[in-house]
């Protein structure tokens, strides 16, 4: 069950090898080789406490939650809510009313386009957003403008894959209600001056939700102190269960917002004539929830802590390198997406070999990537390309991973010349 205080950061760098046999997945082979995994940005592994979180609450205590007087719904709730405890204190929140448990970074998205959005956005208003987003951060916008007869900006990129924050902050008007941007660019892996672009928009009387899917398990963050006023992530990303993600939101907001889904667990009492809806954060939490993710959630979180954000962000910072400068070896392959400010992504094309090709050629080498638009076709537009290559790292990757990926892009290249 969920222990509420932080968890003990070690010192030093980490122990990777330690640390890799925490992942039960990372010992397997595939097709003979040893596994690779260069494909945390779609999802990330598990390490052991995160899966025996969850196996304990199915094993042990699991009961449905809040509603009930016994002992297992007790025990139930109390590491349920513990989790919510452990995700506030991780962002900084100042409360846990403000921890708003969701499916996801898209259910998040789409939590706060229907309902602040509907409700602040109206005809000739604007949301702005950037050419780097995921469809997530794309299309529940665009359905939102549609629907209430607003506008969609969309701010630049430069050659590099960073946003031109001269031009995100000359879109910026009396007229835009809502800026909404990624902390990490699941594509390209470019890290936004979030911090910067919120004071941008809160200039402007903005309000600001932040894409953390890519930010949170690689990254230190602060709700607080980017100031911005919704931030979002999926625990499936974080080395958490899927299914199970996160929105915080300023509780102003949240208070005056109204709820999205109807049903159980969300109400105070319900009649015919009126419902009277439940306080933050369960006002958006209808229904019976992910219970063993948000303990699995919870358990992520911890571990996190334990490998300590700036420690994790160093390695993940010094493979990155590594890989770049490999890569960059590679005859005939471009780098896509070289902003100065980068996390732990590699996306790249070869020269006359589709991204298909290079992938199941790669899997065949043991080495697990991603290929195609990573929903995020603008951004393949962008760059005049269909799709790309796309390693990317987690915590667990070491340099000699990289090694093998450029290994096995040289047998890519021998075979199809």
């Amino acid at each position: 069950m969920s222990a509420t205080a932080q968890s003990p950061v070690a010192a030093g760098p980490l122990d990777v090898a330690a640390l890799r046999a925490e992942f039960p997945v990372l010992r397997q082979q595939v097709h003979g080789k040893p596994l690779v995994f260069l494909d945390s940005a779609a999802s990330s592994q598990k390490p052991q406490v995160v899966i025996d979180a969850e196996r304990r609450c199915y094993e042990e205590y699991y009961a449905n939650i809040h509603r009930g007087v016994h002992k297992l719904s007790q025990l139930s709730t109390e590491a349920y809510e513990g989790a919510r405890e452990d995700v506030r204190r991780f962002l900084g929140a100042a409360s846990t009313k403000e921890v708003v448990f969701t499916r996801g970074t898209t259910e998040s998205v789409n939590l706060v386009a229907q309902t602040w959005g509907r409700r602040h956005v109206g005809p000739g208003d604007e949301v702005l957003i950037t050419a780097l987003e995921h469809h997530s951060n794309i299309v529940p916008w665009q359905m939102l403008c549609e629907e209430r007869h607003a506008k969609l900006k969309v701010a630049p990129i430069d050659d590099r894959g960073a946003v031109l924050l001269d031009q995100f902050e000359k879109q910026l008007s009396v007229r835009t209600k809502l800026c909404a941007f990624a902390h990490v660019s699941n594509a390209l892996g470019t890290v936004n001056p979030v911090k910067q672009m919120t004071a941008m928009a809160k200039k402007r009387g903005a309000v600001v939700l932040v894409d953390g899917a890519q930010a949170l398990p690689r990254l230190p963050v602060d709700v607080q102190d980017l100031g911005c006023d919704f931030y979002a992530f999926s625990g499936h990303k974080a080395y958490g269960p899927s299914g199970i993600g996160v929105l915080w939101g300023r509780r102003e907001l949240l208070e005056a917002m109204p709820p999205w889904q109807g049903g159980g667990d969300m109400i105070l009492s319900v009649t015919f004539g009126k419902t009277l809806y439940n306080e933050l954060p369960y006002k958006f939490e209808a229904g019976t929830p992910n219970i063993a993710g948000g303990i699995g959630l919870g358990a992520a979180i911890r571990w996190l802590e334990s490998k300590g954000m700036q420690r994790i962000l160093a390695h993940e910072d010094a493979v990155l390198r590594h890989g770049t400068e490999a890569l960059l070896q590679v005859p005939g392959l471009t780098l896509v997406g070289t902003a100065p400010e980068k996390a732990g992504v590699l996306s790249f094309v070869l020269e006359g070999i589709h991204p298909h090709d290079i992938g199941q050629v790669l899997d065949s080498e043991g080495v697990a990537i991603r290929t195609g638009h990573h929903c995020a076709q603008p951004v393949m537009d962008r760059y005049g390309i269909p799709a790309t290559a796309r390693a990317s790292l987690g915590v667990y990757n070491t340099t000699e991973d990289l090694d093998a990926l450029v290994r096995a892009l040289h047998k890519v290249r021998e075979m199809f010349g």
